[in-house]
């Protein structure tokens, strides 16, 4: 801020000089004391200036809020943009007419992809829209050393980009069996951000005791990982912040809330972390994880406080987060407390969204350098085969409506070859072909109660290193799906009975489209209904989402990657089958 700027904001605030924008008759929150008041906001040079009083010079503008809430802008703590399958302006688009006007966003699925040039990717698409955007600085590029990502991102790459004034810290550390034995790499990672003073986000689902102290004494002061309200108690007692998660795959919102009281209340904040476009356009973004909450019987205050000041204390945005002078304008309206439903939208002064309606015009950034990024080598459907010494196997058992899976065993039937074939149980086979580095790899296992037949549904979309992810009964057609998607450069593709039913290409790095959201989720909801309906996939069982987390090698307990069957609680790769432990 410089003189002439900081001189005309206290000038507005005593009233010597006219606001940009006067917001009357409004009931604002107070997120330091827990209070509501009704005053008037003046607004100046994008920042509050003050509340104001009868005889102020008139503003230059005047909006009444008719005795509405006025909310500091919601923060998201942790997201994906990527997860979306949109551009960031496209969710900024959705996001924004939902009171969200900060998201500290890591970039580690395009990372993931395309390296340093996803995260440069990310910022330029994020620098023309009204959504502010922070990032950190992916930490697990790739998520473990046993599977081949499209980069391999360590200190020396995180130190030319983590000094940034838009990167918060070090994002989330997955590897957390990697920092609790104190890995030399990991180490020189953290030493990065404590280098520059900023915070380092966690991921630690299950982690308890000596080996949870580990973590947090290494400097991770995030999770949002937690299932379970001793597990928030757990962590906030070692003054680890813990988000709140209502994604689409993951709802812990209202299994964590009995954790919340009193005492640990500043220590909890929402996230999002993966959340599609379906589930924004009809249920919301952090503004839905505040009605579940509030609906739950948390203090609508309290919620409100999780998802402003309390972020952005943690997240050292110092700038933003309460209705008070010297804050950034980023604000919204609410028509009530208990139905938190957002009416307009303000960042940084901006009226940007208003009744649903998004008013700002936003710079949509080309993908170069980000495209294409299909380097498929020596694939055919020989090369999806699955020979086994014996009948008796490990299986990945799908939990419906978890991205956790159970270890489970099985019977199965061999051909003449010895390669297993479908017989009557509900088992398919599961393949992740290396996209990256042309390594030629092809990871095989076998996926339990998804329920497909006569077919394959496929996706480049597979967390987190993102090769590609194909699911069916027989070797022709998962093929057909992968050729496909070598084809469009990444997306979603389903194969029945030697055709191609449907496919939706997604340009940016095999993650995102660039189309309109409300495409994309239409798109996705009819690439899901084809699936169901042609394929017999499960009807409680997502056909894409759940495929795209069988590939992540963080969540328990048997995964699947391009270097074959992967039993995260052991950390180690292990046989299909049974007999076989690697």
């Amino acid at each position: 801020m410089d003189k002439q700027t900081l001189k005309r904001l206290i000038d507005v605030a005593a009233g010597r000089a006219p606001a940009d924008l006067r917001l009357k008759n409004c009931q604002a929150i107070d997120v330091f004391n827990k209070t509501v008041f009704p005053s008037d906001v003046l607004i100046a040079e994008g920042l509050i200036a003050g509340y104001g009083q009868d005889g102020f010079p008139e503003a230059a503008e005047t909006f009444d809020a008719n005795g509405a809430y006025l909310a500091p802008g919601l923060i998201d703590s942790h997201v994906h943009v990527e997860s979306s399958h949109l551009s960031p302006a496209e969710f900024s688009r959705l996001v924004v007419p939902h009171g969200t006007t900060t998201v500290v966003a890591d970039p580690h699925e395009i990372c993931n992809v395309c390296g340093l040039e996803g995260f440069d990717y990310m910022c330029r698409a994020s620098e023309q829209i009204a959504l502010q955007v922070f990032f950190q600085v992916p930490s697990c590029v790739p998520c473990t050393p046993f599977e081949n990502a499209g980069a391999i991102l360590n200190a020396p790459e995180i130190r030319t980009r983590i000094d940034n004034p838009r990167v918060l810290g070090l994002g989330e550390l997955m590897n957390f069996v990697g920092v609790c034995a104190a890995d030399d790499a990991i180490l020189d990672k953290l030493l990065e951000a404590d280098r520059c003073g900023k915070l380092v986000d966690g991921h630690s689902p299950g982690l308890a005791g000596p080996m949870l102290d580990a973590y947090a004494a290494s400097g991770v002061r995030t999770d949002h990982e937690c299932t379970t309200p001793e597990e928030l108690r757990d962590r906030t007692r070692r003054g680890v912040y813990v988000l709140l998660r209502q994604g689409t795959a993951c709802h812990d919102v209202l299994r964590l809330l009995p954790g919340v009281d009193s005492g640990n209340e500043r220590f909890c904040l929402f996230c999002t972390d993966d959340r599609q476009s379906a589930s924004l356009i009809e249920e919301g973004h952090v503004d839905n994880n505040l009605r579940l909450a509030v609906s739950a019987g948390l203090d609508p205050i309290t919620a409100i406080c999780m998802a402003t000041v309390n972020a952005a204390v943690c997240y050292g945005l110092k700038d933003r987060g309460a209705v008070a002078p010297g804050r950034r304008a980023d604000l919204i309206l609410f028509d009530s407390l208990r139905e938190l439903h957002v009416t307009h939208t303000w960042i940084g002064g901006k009226h940007v969204a208003a009744n649903g309606a998004y008013l700002a015009q936003d710079v949509h950034v080309a993908p170069e350098h980000v495209s294409g990024r299909m380097n498929v080598r020596d694939f055919s459907a020989a090369r999806l085969a699955l020979p086994l010494r014996s009948a008796r196997v490990r299986t990945i058992e799908i939990i419906p409506g978890s991205v956790v899976t159970r270890a489970g065993t099985a019977e199965v039937s061999r051909d003449a070859a010895g390669c297993w074939m479908r017989d009557g149980q509900d088992l398919v086979k599961i393949a992740v072909v290396e996209r990256h580095k042309g390594t030629g790899n092809v990871g095989l296992g076998l996926l339990a109660g998804y329920g497909l037949k006569n077919g394959a549904v496929a996706t480049s979309v597979a967390h987190d290193s993102h090769n590609v992810i194909v699911a069916g009964d027989n070797d022709r057609d998962m093929a057909l799906a992968v050729e496909r998607l070598i084809e469009l450069g990444g997306g979603m593709a389903i194969v029945h009975d030697g055709k191609l039913l449907d496919s939706f290409a997604h340009e940016i790095a095999g993650l995102m489209t660039d189309r309109p959201g409300e495409l994309v989720a239409r798109r996705i909801r009819e690439l899901g209904e084809t699936a169901h309906a042609a394929l017999g996939i499960h009807a409680n069982v997502d056909p894409f989402m759940t495929l795209c987390f069988m590939a992540l090698p963080v969540i328990p307990a048997l995964k699947i990657t391009d270097t074959g069957l992967f039993d995260v609680n052991g950390f180690h790769t292990v046989a299909v089958e049974q007999d076989n432990p690697f």
